[in-house]
C-alpha cells in the first residue's frame, strides 16, 4: 500500500501539468490564433488508412517568404476595405447623419440596380452553379456581395464581345452594365484590388512550396507510464514517439506513404515475459530515439477495388477493416492505449511487404454493402538467406468477409494461414525482431516448441452502433498450432468486447471500456489472462489530446498459481500536424 501511494505521489506533479494545460487553453482561447490554418494541414482521419488513398493529396502549407511580410499591411488595407462594405449598416440604430449612397449595407431586391442584374445574369449566365441558370434569391445583398455578381457579368460580356459574338450584347444592357459600374466602381475596385494581391500571394507560395504532391502528416506523443501491483520493479518512466508520414500523390486518387519513426519506449517487465499491456506507442523501430523508415507503402484503385502494395513496415491492418471504432486508430495516440484493446489479434499475425486488395461487390450502394479482402505479407521478405525471403520465410496470408449492413452494423469474417520459422513468435506484426510479440503472454507468442510451425487462425469481428453516443464492438479469434516437431501442436485463443461513448462530455472526446482475455494457449494449467481497460481521450484542442487510462492484467503471463495482477496506469499526451 505505501508503494502504490508513493507511485500516486509521483504521478502527482503530471496531474497537476494536464490540469495547468486545461487552464492555459482556457485563457488561450481568448486570444485570436491560427488554429484554421493549423486545421487546414490536418489529415484527418482517423478514416481508415485503406480508404485514404481515394483522397487527393493536397500541397504541404509553404514556409513564408519574407517578401510576404512586406505585403502584410496592403493585404490588411485590402481586407480592411472589404470588411467595411460588409459591415455597413450593422448598426441600424445609429444616429449619424448619412452622407452617401455607398453608406446604405443592403441592395434591397426591390432596387433597380438588383433587378437590372438579375435580368442580365438570366440573359447571360453570368453566374454558374444554379441548375436552371437563374439568379435565386430575394434577400437583400450587400454592396460587396452584389459587385462580386456585377464583375462576373462583366468579365462573361467580355467573353462574348472578344468571341466574335458581341451581335447578342444588346447597346440596352451594354448602358445598363455601364450604369451599374459607374454606381458600384468603389466595391468594384475593392473586390478587383482583393484579387489581385491574392494572386499575387499564390504565385508567392508556389514558386516557394515544398511540394505539387506531398504533404506531410506529423504525431507526436508523450507518456508517462508505471505499474502499480505488487512485487512491482519497475519504475515511473516517460517515454516518447515521433511519426512523420509524408503522404504523395501522382493521380490525385493514390497515396505513397513514407513514414519515419522514432521513439524511446521500452516495455513494463511483467511476470513471465510477457507481452500483455503492451501499449500502442511503444511499436516504434527504435528505443533511442534513433529515426527510421517504418513504412514504406503504396495504395491505389482498380475500378471500385483498392490494391494495397508495402515495401516495409506493413500489417494486416493497413488495409483490412479491424470493425473495431473509437479504439483503433492505427497504432496511432487516439485511440485504445494497448494494442490488445486497438483491435483483434488475428490482425498482428504477420506483416512486413507485401500486398493486400480490397474487392467491392458492385457499387457497394445501398443498406448491404459486401465485400472481400485478400492480403499477403511476409516479416522476411529482404532476406535472401536459408529459409527466409518473400516466400520461404515467415509470412501470414489473410482472407475476410466483410459485411455493412446500414450506418450501424458491421460484420467480418477473417481467416489467416501462417508459416513461422523456429524461435519466432506468433503475433510478430511484422516486426523486425521476430522473437518480439505485440500482444498476448509469452506462452501464446513462443508456440511450437523452438521448431517451425504453421498456424490457421480464425476470427469474427462485429460492431454495433444504436446511437451517435453509443459503439459496441468486440472480437474472437482462434488459432490452430501444427508444430513441425513431436507434440508441439497447440490452440491459441483471445476474445474481447468494447464499448465506446464518443462526444462525451465534448465533441471528440471519447470514454472507451474494454474488457477480454489476451491470447492465450488453452489447456494450459495456468489461470486465463484477463485484460481490462479504461481510458478517457479528451480533445484540448483540434491537434492536442490527453489520454488518461488504466490497463488491469489479471494473471500476467499465464503462471500456474497465485500470481499478482499488474495494474498498468498511463497518461498519454497527442499531438497531430
Amino acid at each position: 500500500m505505501s508503494h502504490l501511494l508513493w507511485k500516486t505521489l509521483v504521478l502527482s506533479p503530471v496531474v497537476l501539468g494536464v490540469t495547468m494545460l486545461v487552464s492555459v487553453r482556457a485563457i488561450a482561447a481568448k486570444v485570436p490564433g491560427s488554429s484554421e490554418d493549423i486545421k487546414a494541414k490536418v489529415a484527418q482521419a482517423k478514416a481508415p488508412i485503406a480508404s485514404a488513398a481515394s483522397i487527393f493529396i493536397q500541397t504541404e502549407q509553404p514556409k513564408v517568404n519574407q517578401q510576404l511580410v512586406a505585403q502584410k499591411t496592403d493585404d490588411n488595407n485590402v481586407l480592411e476595405e472589404v470588411n467595411r462594405y460588409s459591415s455597413e449598416g450593422e448598426n441600424q440604430n445609429s444616429l449619424s447623419q448619412v452622407t452617401s449612397v455607398s453608406q446604405f449595407s443592403d441592395v434591397q431586391p426591390t432596387d433597380w440596380a438588383f433587378q437590372a442584374l438579375q435580368s442580365l445574369v438570366e440573359r447571360y449566365g453570368c453566374i454558374a452553379g444554379y441548375p436552371n441558370g437563374t439568379y435565386r434569391g430575394n434577400r437583400a445583398l450587400t454592396r460587396y456581395e452584389f459587385a462580386a455578381g456585377l464583375n462576373a457579368c462583366l468579365d462573361r460580356v467580355n467573353e462574348l464581345i472578344a468571341t466574335a459574338t458581341s451581335g447578342l450584347v444588346s447597346k440596352q444592357d451594354l448602358a445598363t452594365l455601364q450604369r451599374l459600374q459607374e454606381e458600384f466602381s468603389a466595391e468594384l475596385a475593392t473586390l478587383r484590388g482583393r484579387v489581385d494581391a491574392v494572386e499575387s500571394r499564390s504565385a508567392e507560395l508556389e514558386a516557394n512550396q515544398f511540394s505539387t504532391t506531398t504533404k506531410l502528416v506529423g504525431e507526436a506523443i508523450f507518456a508517462v507510464t508505471d505499474n502499480f501491483g505488487n512485487n512491482d520493479n519497475n519504475n515511473t518512466v516517460f517515454q516518447d514517439r515521433v511519426r512523420l508520414d509524408l503522404q504523395t500523390s501522382f493521380t490525385g486518387k493514390d497515396t505513397l506513404h513514407t513514414r519515419l519513426a522514432a521513439g524511446n519506449a521500452v516495455g513494463l517487465a511483467l511476470p513471465g515475459g510477457t507481452f500483455e499491456g503492451t501499449q500502442t506507442f511503444s511499436l516504434s523501430p527504435s528505443t533511442n530515439n534513433s529515426v527510421y523508415i517504418d513504412w514504406l507503402s503504396y495504395y491505389f484503385p482498380i475500378g471500385n477495388s483498392q490494391v494495397y502494395i508495402a515495401a516495409s513496415g506493413g500489417i494486416q491492418s493497413d488495409y483490412v477493416p479491424t470493425v473495431n471504432p473509437y479504439f483503433e486508430d492505427y497504432d496511432g495516440g487516439n485511440g485504445a492505449l494497448s494494442t490488445f484493446a486497438s483491435e483483434s489479434p488475428i490482425y498482428r499475425i504477420g506483416g512486413g511487404a507485401g500486398i493486400g486488395v480490397n474487392l467491392a461487390f458492385g457499387k457497394n450502394s445501398g443498406s448491404f454493402q459486401p465485400s472481400l479482402t485478400l492480403g499477403y505479407l511476409a516479416s522476411q521478405a529482404n532476406n535472401p538467406g536459408l529459409n527466409t525471403g518473400l516466400l520461404e520465410g515467415n509470412y501470414a496470408a489473410l482472407g475476410q468477409l466483410n459485411l455493412k449492413v446500414g450506418d450501424r452494423i458491421t460484420l467480418a469474417a477473417t481467416y489467416v494461414h501462417g508459416y513461422h520459422n523456429g524461435g519466432t513468435v506468433l503475433f510478430d506484426a511484422g516486426s523486425a525482431s521476430t522473437t518480439t510479440g505485440v500482444v498476448g503472454t509469452a506462452q501464446a507468442n513462443f508456440v511450437g516448441g523452438g521448431n517451425p510451425y504453421s498456424t490457421n487462425s480464425y476470427g469474427f469481428e462485429a460492431a454495433f452502433k444504436p446511437s451517435d453516443k453509443l459503439s459496441i464492438s468486440g472480437f474472437a479469434v482462434y488459432s490452430d498450432i501444427r508444430g513441425f516437431g513431436a507434440n508441439d501442436d497447440s490452440e491459441v485463443w483471445s476474445y474481447g468486447l468494447g464499448v465506446a461513448l464518443p462526444d462525451l462530455g465534448k465533441k471528440g472526446n471519447v470514454l472507451g471500456l474494454f474488457a477480454g482475455i489476451e491470447p492465450y494457449v488453452g489447456g494450459n494449467t495456468g489461470d486465463k489472462p484477463y485484460h481490462f481497460e479504461g481510458f478517457y481521450k479528451y480533445r484540448v484542442t483540434d491537434n492536442i489530446s490527453i489520454t488518461p487510462g488504466v490497463i488491469w492484467l489479471t494473471n500476467p503471463g499465464q503462471l500456474a498459481g497465485n500470481n499478482d495482477d499488474a495494474i498498468i496506469g498511463t497518461l498519454r499526451t497527442t499531438f497531430t500536424f
